[in-house]
């Protein structure tokens, strides 16, 4: 028995000596002590020893094991030396290299447009309300003064989910929403997506942003409008920036009007960019409409306010003369990366 277990320690000191690699000398481990290892072989064997002679052969095989495990982790540590030997001298960095430039990444040029609009109307003590993007025709609709009948109802215009459900056209539902709480006074603006069935082009797209605002209070009048809106122009395109207000028509206030500022690029003297005209439009707006404050829960005799919308990819081509709103969606790097 000595005999055989001085040849296998022989054996597998050969096998030890000979590996170059620590996945072979793991599966000589495995091999040779492991549970069908030679000495696991000579432990099973036992009971064919007699009772005196099996703590001798059971000692000299523990001890031919602790030689073999001691030669194995001692051959280990060399190999696991070498290969970081290895690794340290095949991927040595040159420091004199240029390093790699991070690139990071900003705010989109609506987001900036977004957050200064808020940021002007938030210094005037509004609220930033969001609603829902899928709404139903109430809110969409009827509750601003929009009747079954009216164009803007057409299926042509709007995305329709079922015969009451439809993607929200413009973000004016959250002011009823708002307005239907009953907390008054409100000063709100509503920013958000909004969706037509519009063919994308440079000025049009299925999916776009507005900011509406609202304001409801007692004693509220155009006068208040006019001042509001002069001085969001100012804050926006600059302290020489004038407003005009041209009469206009729509269900949800009245009276109403479209409102135009003077040219930030030429000055309002006329260029390209106004179209020779000193002016640009930027928005819509009005008295609430009496009717649309009595659906609210609102008493018109006490209450009144005004109300007005902007697209908001319409003030981001302006402000920063962009000349075709598809190079908002695009996502060209080239193009984002000037902001």
């Amino acid at each position: 028995m000595k005999e055989k277990l001085e040849q296998i320690k022989l054996e597998v000191l050969k096998q030890i000596e000979q590996s170059d690699t620590l996945e072979k000398l793991n599966e000589i481990r495995i091999n040779q002590l492991g549970k069908k290892g030679a000495l696991t072989e000579i432990l099973k064997g036992m009971k064919d020893v007699t009772p005196e002679e099996r703590p001798k052969i059971g000692q000299l095989v523990n001890d031919v094991r602790i030689e073999i495990e001691t030669i194995l982790e001692d051959t280990k540590v060399k190999l696991e030396a070498l290969v970081m030997e290895a690794k340290l001298r095949n991927e040595v960095i040159d420091v004199t290299l240029p390093a790699n430039k991070s690139k990071k990444g900003h705010r989109h040029p609506n987001t900036i447009a977004m957050e200064e609009v808020e940021r002007i109307f938030i210094g005037m003590g509004y609220e930033v309300v969001e609603g829902p993007e899928v709404e139903t025709d109430y809110y969409n609709f009827e509750a601003l003064n929009i009747p079954a009948d009216h164009p803007a109802k057409d299926e042509q215009d709007t995305f329709y989910i079922n015969g009451d459900i439809l993607l929200r056209t413009q973000t004016s539902g959250t002011q009823v929403h708002e307005m239907e709480k009953g907390k008054l006074p409100i000063r709100m603006i509503a920013p958000g997506r909004v969706f037509r069935s519009d063919e994308v082009d440079a000025t049009h797209s299925p999916s776009f942003h507005q900011i509406e605002g609202l304001v409801i209070d007692k004693h509220i009048t155009f006068a208040d409008l006019k001042g509001t809106l002069a001085e969001f122009a100012k804050e926006l395109f600059g302290e020489d920036t004038k407003v005009k207000f041209r009469p206009h028509h729509f269900n949800f206030t009245e009276p109403s009007a479209e409102v135009d500022v003077t040219c930030f690029k030429c000055g309002g003297s006329g260029c390209r960019f106004c179209k020779g005209t000193g002016w640009i439009e930027i928005l819509g707006c009005g008295m609430v409409h009496p009717n649309v404050l009595k659906m609210s829960g609102i008493n018109p005799e006490e209450y009144s306010g005004f109300a007005f919308g902007m697209g908001l990819e319409r003030i981001a081509l302006l402000k920063y003369e962009i000349d075709d709103m598809r190079l908002l969606y695009e996502n060209d790097v080239r193009f984002l990366k000037q902001f």
